[in-house]
C-alpha cells in the first residue's frame, strides 16, 4: 500500500529519496509535501493510457512494462524506446519532476541531451503541469524499476548529431501548453487537449515536411489530422471529408470506434488495432464523447474521393454480383475471394466483416493501408466490450500485383464507391518495402 506521505513547509522542486513500496523513488519536495493517495497514482495511470506509453515504451507482449527497447522506424534509421522505469541507472528513477516535464514536454533528457522527435514532445508539449505531476506520481510510485539497458539509437550521419535538434525544435515546436477556446464548449476543449496533447493523434495522422515535421499541430492547419503514411501504413484522414474523412460518421461512430474498434461501419486496422487494444479502450466515457466532438468539428480540405449510393447503375451492379454476370476486371476475384464476408451489397456484416460500400478508408486517397490488408490479412481488435475478434486471410501467395490492383479498383469503384484506381506498381512498391513475395 501507498505510504501516505507528508513533510510540511518544503515547497521547492528539489529532489528527495523516499522508499515507496520498498522502491527507491525521487520525488520532488512539491509532491512529497502533499498525500499521495491512491487517487493521484489511478489520474496518473490513466493519463498514461490516454498516452499510450505502453506502446513505445515495452518492446513486446513478453517484455517487462516500460522498460523501453522497442525498435521504432523512422525514415533515417532505427530509433530504441528509452527505459521509462524508476529504476535509478538506466531508467528514470532519478529524475525531479522538472526533470521529467522537461524530457516529456520538450524533447530533453536529464543529462541535456535532445530526444529524437519519435518521442512525440510535439504534442506532449501541450500537456497542463496537473497532468504531468499525475504522470510523473504514477511512473515514480506505481510502476516497477527494471534493471535493464535498452540498444543505443545508432543513425547514420549527419542523423546522429543530436544538437542540431535545437534547431529543429526552434522552427517546427511550438512549446506551448492547451490554451481552451473561449468560443468552444467544454466539452471541444477538452477533446481538443486530448487529441492534440496526450492523444498525440497527429503524430500518425497529421503529414510531415520535408524535415519530417507534423504540418500542422492544431486544427487551423488545414493539413492537421488529413492522414499520413507512417511504418508502411496510412493513418487515415480524421477531418470531415464526406468521402475518405469522418463526414458521414456521427459522434457515437466515432466513440464506439475507439472504445470497440468497430464504427462508422468499418473495423480498426494495421497499427490502430494497437492503439484502441492498448489505450483508448480504457477511456472513459465521456472522453470518448469529447474526443468525438472534437474531430466531427474538422472542417473537410481537398476531398478527391465520394460516395454516391444513389447514381444510376448501383443496384444493377448488386444484382449482376449476386448471380455472377458481372464482368469488371476484379469482380470475378471479389465475388470468389470477398462477397461470402463482405456480401454481394458490399454491406459486410455488422459487428464482424466491415462496409466496403462507402468505406472511408476504402475511398482514401493514399492506398497504402488497402494493399497491405490484401498482402498480409489482418484480425480485429480484442476489446473488453467489442465483438469477437475477425480474421481476414492474407493473398499475397495467391494474387498477382495485377490481380490485387483489378479487384481493389473495383471495390474502390463499386456501390456507389468513386475513387482512384490502384496501379500493379503501387502492389509490386509495396511488396518490395515489406518482403512480401507473390
Amino acid at each position: 500500500m501507498i505510504m501516505l506521505l507528508k513533510i510540511a513547509g518544503i515547497l521547492n522542486r528539489t529532489a528527495i529519496k523516499v522508499v515507496i513500496c520498498g522502491y527507491v523513488a525521487f520525488l520532488p519536495s512539491l509532491v512529497i509535501a502533499q498525500q499521495i493517495d491512491r487517487a493521484d497514482i489511478n489520474r496518473g495511470a490513466y493519463l498514461a493510457r490516454i498516452g499510450d506509453c505502453v506502446a513505445c515504451h515495452t518492446a513486446g507482449p513478453q517484455a517487462p512494462l516500460f522498460a523501453g527497447g522497442m525498435p521504432l522506424n523512422s525514415p533515417f534509421g532505427l530509433i530504441y524506446s528509452a527505459n521509462i522505469t524508476p529504476d535509478p541507472v538506466n531508467g528514470i528513477g532519478r529524475y525531479t519532476l522538472d526533470d521529467f516535464s522537461r524530457a516529456v514536454r520538450n524533447g530533453i533528457d536529464k543529462n541535456g541531451s535532445r530526444l529524437y522527435p519519435a518521442m512525440p514532445y510535439p504534442s506532449f508539449t501541450r500537456i497542463t503541469d496537473e497532468d504531468i505531476l499525475a504522470l510523473y506520481i504514477y511512473f515514480m510510485t506505481e510502476v516497477k524499476p527494471v534493471d535493464y539497458k535498452p540498444p543505443e539509437t545508432k543513425l547514420p550521419f549527419p542523423f546522429n548529431i543530436r544538437w542540431d535538434l535545437i534547431f529543429w525544435d526552434a522552427i517546427f515546436v511550438r512549446n506551448e501548453r492547451y490554451k481552451p477556446r473561449n468560443d468552444r464548449d467544454a466539452q471541444w476543449n477538452r477533446g481538443a487537449y486530448l487529441v492534440q496533447s496526450l492523444g498525440h493523434c497527429g503524430t500518425c495522422h497529421t503529414p510531415r515536411g520535408l524535415a519530417f515535421q507534423e504540418k500542422g499541430y492544431t486544427e487551423s492547419s488545414p493539413a492537421y489530422l488529413k492522414g499520413a503514411v507512417l511504418d508502411n501504413w496510412f493513418a487515415s484522414d480524421l477531418t470531415g471529408d464526406l468521402g475518405s474523412g469522418l463526414g458521414r460518421w456521427s459522434e457515437a461512430d466515432i466513440a464506439s470506434f475507439l472504445a470497440t474498434g468497430h464504427g462508422g461501419q468499418i473495423t480498426a486496422s494495421g497499427s490502430m488495432i494497437a492503439v484502441v487494444e492498448n489505450s483508448t479502450q480504457y477511456l472513459h466515457k465521456d472522453d470518448l464523447n469529447a474526443i468525438a466532438h472534437y474531430l466531427k468539428s474538422l472542417p473537410a480540405h481537398d476531398e478527391k474521393a465520394h460516395y454516391k449510393p444513389d447514381l444510376p447503375g448501383v443496384a444493377m451492379t448488386v444484382a449482376a454480383m449476386a448471380t455472377g454476370e458481372i464482368e469488371r476486371p476484379g469482380a470475378g476475384l471479389y465475388q470468389s475471394f470477398c462477397m461470402k464476408c463482405h456480401k454481394n451489397t458490399g454491406n459486410g456484416e455488422p459487428g464482424k466483416f466491415p462496409k466496403l460500400a462507402g468505406n472511408s478508408s476504402v475511398l482514401a486517397e493514399n492506398t497504402t493501408s488497402l494493399i497491405r490488408l490484401l498482402l498480409e490479412g489482418s484480425k480485429t481488435a480484442q476489446t473488453k466490450e467489442g465483438p469477437k475478434p475477425q480474421e481476414m486471410p492474407a493473398f499475397a501467395e495467391k494474387f498477382s500485383d495485377l490481380q490485387i490492383a483489378e479487384v481493389l479498383s473495383f471495390i474502390r469503384n463499386s456501390w456507389g464507391n468513386k475513387a482512384s484506381p490502384v496501379t500493379p506498381r503501387e502492389i509490386s512498391s509495396l511488396r518490395r518495402r515489406l518482403q512480401k513475395k507473390p
